[in-house]
């Protein structure tokens, strides 16, 4: 699932906290202001430490990203509904399924991205990320169709567990969230706990993410890390692992005034929506698809050790701008520094060198694939 950590989520006023909350102060946590809300940004192992388990051998990570909004559509035309706002095909994802899409502007930009599972054929369960929660749900609410109604979750937590050891653990304390397929999803008991769980998450490994209510989310966070292959890990690590595995970060990557295709998300409009492009900047993303975005996301290499913050203002080999970097740091997997950022289509084959301004230095760099790490879901 989706996080956020700057442009977009500033914090105002008191800071919410998660039903964890007392539980990661009991773990040693270091908390920080995040989206509004009091979040663990790393334990006393570190952020290096936290990442390194999550990609390493049979062992798995537990995220609180208990922020996220939550919500459920309610009605027979739920999914047409939906589909009217984004470019995913809702109305052909199956009961037990759930997949990612974005909810677009008039402009083709991305107001949100979030996750969409279908729980049974007149109910559709939503995750959106926290800083735009306030934003998304009345925006869907606001143009729901009579006989469809939206509810939120603002009684239930939300755990990730990532990593290659996540199976065997749900194979023991949930068997049924253990035979989900990749973007699987439904109820089921953890430990004697009535929860709702996908098979998926946002570091690139194999993994789950669990829906539980907030009064027993405690209950069943202790359970999964009394498991000899858990350790938890907070938002730093959850940042460097969803970089190395390229997925785009709210108010970084992506934002309302970046399209799809601009991103590089355009497999997200399910070949039934190209016949028709009745959602929300249709004719635009048609467009860009059609004769190409004035700029795309890539995968950048620096040379050296140096990083390349967000922010970072890219330059072509001869000088000449080329775009800014959006999300940058150091690769704990790769030892080294990656980056992502946009760049002018005519720089964005892959091997482009290109120049990035670190400390008032041109240093040199080079387009690469994404991601920077192997995906390793469950296929």
């Amino acid at each position: 699932m989706t996080l956020e950590t700057g442009p977009g989520a500033a914090d105002h006023g008191p800071l919410k906290t998660t039903p964890l909350d007392a539980l990661h102060k009991a773990l040693g946590a270091r908390m920080v202001p995040f989206a509004g809300w009091s979040m663990p940004v790393q334990y006393p192992a570190g952020v290096l430490a936290e990442h390194l388990h999550c990609r390493a051998g049979a062992s798995a990570a537990l995220f609180d990203v208990s922020h996220m909004g939550q919500a459920s559509l309610h009605g027979s035309g739920a999914a047409a509904a939906l589909e009217a706002l984004v470019p995913g095909d809702i109305q052909g994802l199956k009961t037990g399924r759930q997949r990612y899409t974005v909810l677009t502007n008039a402009g083709g930009g991305i107001i949100d991205d979030l996750m969409v599972a279908t729980l049974a054929p007149d109910r559709l369960f939503l995750v959106v990320n926290a800083s735009r929660r306030d934003i998304d749900l009345p925006h869907i609410a606001a143009h729901l169709p009579a006989g469809v109604t939206l509810e939120r979750h603002d009684d239930r937590a939300l755990l990730a567990l990532q990593g290659p050891g996540a199976a065997a653990v749900m194979a023991r304390l949930g068997p049924a969230a253990a035979a989900f397929p990749f973007m699987g999803f439904g109820p089921v008991a953890i430990g004697g706990i009535d929860c709702l769980a996908s098979r998926s998450g946002y570091t690139g490994e194999d993994g789950f993410e669990i829906s539980v209510p907030a009064v027993q989310a405690e209950a069943l966070a202790r359970l999964l890390l009394d498991q000899p292959e858990v350790k938890p890990a907070g938002l730093g690590a959850r940042d460097s692992l969803r970089l190395e595995a390229g997925l785009c970060l709210y108010g970084n990557d992506i934002d309302e005034g970046t399209t799809p295709v601009e991103a590089g998300l355009g497999w997200v409009i399910g070949p039934r929506r190209r016949t028709d492009w009745a959602f929300p900047g249709g004719s635009i993303i048609r467009d860009q698809i059609e004769h190409g975005s004035p700029r795309v996301r890539v995968g950048i290499r620096p040379d050296g050790r140096a990083p390349a913050r967000a922010g970072t203002t890219i330059l072509g080999e001869d000088g000449s701008p080329a775009g800014t970097v959006t999300s940058g740091g150091f690769a704990p997997s790769l030892n080294a520094p990656v980056a992502m950022g946009y760049v002018r289509r005519d720089l964005a084959a892959l091997g482009t060198a290109l120049q990035l301004q670190v400390r008032g230095r041109a240093l040199p760099a080079r387009v690469v694939p994404l991601p920077f790490v192997p995906h390793r879901y469950l296929r």
